[in-house]
């Protein structure tokens, strides 16, 4: 599949994944601070953003989309970062293609499978008419009777977009709902990186925990960690700082 994608700055390439329900906005504080240094391709990926829609939605595929791309642009070796869900896609491109992955950055999530935490968003956005829709704020007016976080409803509600006089979802929200639990599966179970991985967790987030070690370390047996204190899942967002710092030298030294 043809992701619509983002290239800036020159020099090493760095691959950006966001995870689920974002774009590739998500992760532009960090692809801003990395393109002064590096090739910095900040991706959609299926079913998200400006990519294409498709029924089929798993890990191996979202990991051969991203190969697509690096072959459109004759990458041959690549720093890979990907947050939550798209740590997981990160994960399955290095286990399955490990001699081009230069170094791994997976931001608070495991390769381990999750229990199903999204099920009530999804049927608050699946309970949405969006073809009666008068504006936005009767969108969130909605979604407000079962997600009561303002931050959250504000991010997904940048998936509503309008033509003309018609509203929808950017994202496609049928094909998530179908592969939610390949979603929230885990990558898969061959291969091993031994290249250089950093984990990077939130202090406040239950994504990434100690009894996940027996599940990181055979397949990625260099893993290192590090924890963001005072952040949650969406580390990058809440301490940006400190994250693109993390990061930066990281990368740097691979």
């Amino acid at each position: 599949m043809q992701l619509n994608y983002e290239s800036s700055g020159s020099g090493t390439p760095v691959i950006l994944i966001h995870g689920l329900f974002g774009d590739l906005d998500n992760l532009k504080s960090i692809s801003r601070s990395l393109s002064d240094d590096y090739q910095v391709i900040n991706i959609d990926v299926r079913n998200h953003g400006q990519s294409p829609h498709c029924d089929d939605m798993d890990y191996a595929d979202m990991a051969d989309d991203v190969i697509a791309i690096t072959k459109e642009l004759d990458l041959d070796k690549f720093h890979l970062l990907g947050h939550s869900m798209g740590g997981k896609i990160a994960m399955e491109i290095a286990l399955r293609h490990p001699s081009q992955v230069r170094s791994l950055v997976i931001a608070d999530i495991a390769p381990v499978a999750y229990d199903a935490r999204h099920t009530e968003i999804i049927d608050a956005l699946c309970a949405i008419d969006v073809e009666s829709l008068e504006n936005r704020q009767e969108a969130d007016k909605e979604l407000a009777k079962t997600i009561n976080e303002k931050g959250v409803r504000q991010f997904l509600l940048k998936n509503l977009r309008k033509d003309g006089d018609n509203w929808f979802w950017r994202f496609n929200l049928a094909a998530l709902k179908a592969n939610y639990e390949k979603l929230i599966g885990a990558p898969t179970s061959e291969g091993q990186y031994n290249g250089p991985v950093l984990f990077i967790r939130g202090e406040k987030s239950d994504y990434v925990q100690q009894s996940h070690r027996d599940e990181i370390a055979p397949r990625f047996p260099r893993a290192t960690a590090e924890t963001i204190e005072g952040a949650g899942h969406w580390l990058h967002a809440e301490k940006p700082t400190e994250f693109n710092r993390l990061v930066a030298d990281f990368i740097g030294q691979h």
